[in-house]
């Protein structure tokens, strides 16, 4: 007679045990999660912060460069507007500075007018010139100079006193259409030096011929110097 197995007595596990591994492998399951929702969070939150401040710094760029540009642009408009003053300013004087020319070559040529008829026949070689001009080149061809150096004397007797007997410089002494230095110079060519265009003329074509053989060399040394 054979002997009855023993059943083999099955280790129980307890309940309890099971729960509390479950509830730790919970927990632990919990506790990354929720470990990668913080560091996302912080992630996220730190990249916010860090656009802000991208975000003003490139607004505080964005101020600044348009107060500069409004500076500069302030600071030309202020530039375009002293030039255009400027220009204005000096049209100006140059237009009162042709006024007073012109008002002197014309009081010129009014006292001159009845000279130039005592003085002779101007000749048709020189009718382009009218007043002291036309005495003057009358008497630049009488004195042996040929007709092109007239545009140079015209230039250069302009330039000193406009061809105005009485154009007088008080701080040199210069006087009379050539501005001889001093004035009385001229009384070498006659007496009436202060009031004849004929006279003044004479004495400066002598002296041309003199230091500069040709008014259009002593136009050109006016031009080089300042003076002649």
């Amino acid at each position: 007679m054979s002997r009855p197995r023993r059943a083999r007595r099955r280790r129980a596990t307890p309940r309890g045990s099971i729960i509390l591994r479950a509830v730790a492998l919970l927990t632990l399951l919990g506790g990354v999660a929720g470990g990668l929702y913080v560091d996302r969070f912080h992630d996220e939150q730190t990249g916010a912060a860090n656009a802000n401040r991208q975000y003003a710094a490139d607004a505080a760029e964005q101020r600044m460069l348009k107060d500069h540009i409004e500076d500069w642009l302030a600071a030309t408009a202020d530039e375009r507007a002293l030039q255009a003053l400027a220009e204005a300013r000096a049209r100006a004087e140059a237009a009162l500075a042709a006024a007073r020319a012109a008002a002197a070559e014309n009081e010129a040529s009014r006292r001159g007018a009845g000279r130039t008829q005592n003085f002779g026949p101007i000749p048709t070689s020189c009718n382009t010139y009218s007043g002291n001009r036309a005495i003057g080149c009358a008497v630049l061809l009488s004195e042996g100079f040929g007709l092109d150096q007239m545009p140079c004397l015209d230039k250069l007797w302009t330039r000193e006193s406009h061809w105005n007997i009485k154009s007088e410089n008080k701080s040199s002494g210069a006087y009379g259409i050539p501005q001889a230095v001093p004035g009385d110079k001229m009384a070498k060519f006659g007496d009436d030096w202060q009031t004849n265009p004929v006279t003044q003329i004479k004495w400066g074509l002598d002296y041309i011929q003199r230091r500069y053989q040709t008014p259009c060399k002593a136009w050109q040394h006016s031009e080089d110097s300042g003076w002649y």
